[in-house]
């Protein structure tokens, strides 16, 4: 309450949880309710963190009318309320996850899913230090044909890609100052910004936190502000895996060490190859890239993103200082020795994909699973096995994975592979422009 105390220009409230898509799913309620919130919470039908992407619930779900569509207990994290900059009238934003009426948390809730994963840390007495990379497009859509927008400096568009480029940056700028201070406003740790490979694309770098369920907050968080401030511009933010067909898709790469009780980086052997803690990690993180790939490229579009030359890993292998690579291991001074996982796309539900990440390497630790050699060279080149190439192998492949089984619980699995089952089958139906109006600002 201090916050809204703070700021009393806020009549309104936003509440939302993540649904299995990553889709901010809520209500509205005026300010003057926000006590009564903050003790009992709201509810929700458990269904609602089950929709397909388009809103829908999901034919046969046993939530649904097998038991009668019941509510779950929708309770505030620990990130209290925030700003949304993106709204013309002050609004607040409280982040909430679900749980049972009983207080027990609910096992399709994907936060639940990840707090899960950093109670296994704990037993173990480890602390994974988390780090995201976002790479998003800023989109023109108001014609048929997808373009980069006129910059609001200049009012001319570019035509191509600039890696690394301050005049691409520069083009953007009040749209950057903008989402910067709005980073700011809602406690985003927003590092550097970079111009990417394809036209109007951009990277910003989040910042390392030594609690995975606030960078995962960061990510979500970050796509939906993304996405708003880019609509106050007039143009789309979209993280969609590929927007156009010709150019490099949008990834989220992820970056982690783990921590010992004495605060000690267990990757850290003062030099350049790391421990063998390093080594079962990796070993774990490519023994469940098959089954977490539909986690990675959650949709029919984060296919087109997952071809070979493309910028995007194919092959299941590791490599030191190689950005073909699905594991990278990154030069560094030793005391930040790490890994950096390079397979998911943008479009992605950054709960399900952090729990997934350190859920196949904390079970590599505890298995002492031992990595292949990492390879040289380019990894396109290698004789690697592959990720699966469809969605439908995905699916597949995630509900048979032992790994996943062991990171998740079944609940959750089988929720999400019939979602995925009848996205799958209904997306059939659509059309190229159809495909792209779905996930332009939804993903």
């Amino acid at each position: 309450m201090d916050w809204l105390k703070e700021h009393p220009e806020v009549k309104t409230i936003r509440v939302a949880a993540a649904d299995l898509n990553g889709v901010a799913r809520g209500k509205r309620i005026p300010a003057r309710y926000a006590g009564k919130l903050l003790e009992e919470g709201t509810k929700f039908p458990f269904s609602v963190l089950n929709l397909d992407i388009w809103g829908e619930d999901v034919e046969d779900s046993p939530l649904v009318f097998q038991i009668g569509d019941p509510d779950g207990l929708l309770l505030p994290t620990e990130r209290g309320f925030l700003p949304m900059p993106w709204l013309d009238a002050p609004t607040a934003l409280l982040p909430l996850w679900m749980f049972h009426l009983d207080g027990r948390p609910y096992e399709g809730d994907p936060r639940q899913a990840l707090a899960r994963v950093v109670e296994r840390y704990k037993e173990a007495g480890l602390t994974p230090v988390v780090a995201t990379e976002l790479e998003f497009f800023l989109i023109d859509d108001s014609g048929r044909q997808l373009r980069v927008p006129p910059s609001p400096r200049s009012g001319k568009r570019r035509t191509g890609g600039e890696v690394l480029s301050l005049r691409a940056l520069d083009a953007f700028d009040q749209f950057f100052t903008t989402l910067y201070d709005a980073c700011e406003a809602m406690d985003i740790p927003a590092d550097t910004a970079i111009s990417e490979a394809g036209p109007g694309q951009f990277e910003i770098n989040l910042m390392h936190q030594a609690d995975p369920l606030k960078a995962a907050d960061d990510s979500w968080l970050f796509k939906m502000l993304v996405k708003g401030i880019a609509r106050q511009y007039g143009f789309a933010g979209s993280f969609m895996a590929k927007p156009y067909e010709a150019f490099s898709g949008n990834g989220m790469h992820m970056h982690f060490s783990i921590l010992d009780q004495s605060g000690r980086n267990i990757f850290d052997n003062g030099g350049e190859e790391g421990t063998a803690a390093l080594r079962h990690a990796v070993a774990g993180c490519l023994r469940a890239m098959p089954g977490s790939t539909l986690l990675f490229a959650p949709h029919e579009n984060s296919y087109d993103r997952l071809v070979p030359n493309a910028h995007a890993p194919t092959g299941i292998g590791w490599a030191y200082e190689n950005r073909t690579a699905a594991i990278r291991i990154p030069s560094s001074g030793p005391k930040a020795r790490r890994i950096e996982h390079r397979v998911a796309g943008g479009d992605v539900n950054p709960y399900l994909t952090v729990a997934a990440i350190l859920g196949a390497a904390l079970n590599g630790i505890l298995d002492r699973l031992e990595a292949p050699e990492p390879f040289k060279g380019n990894a396109y080149d290698q004789r690697l096995d592959q990720l699966p190439a469809t969605w439908g192998e995905a699916i597949d492949a995630f509900h048979d994975c032992p790994e996943i089984r062991r990171i998740f619980p079944s609940h959750l699995i089988e929720n999400f592979v019939m979602t995925k089952r009848q996205e799958l089958h209904y997306m059939a139906e659509l059309s190229d422009e159809e495909t792209v109006e779905l996930y332009l600002d939804t993903v």
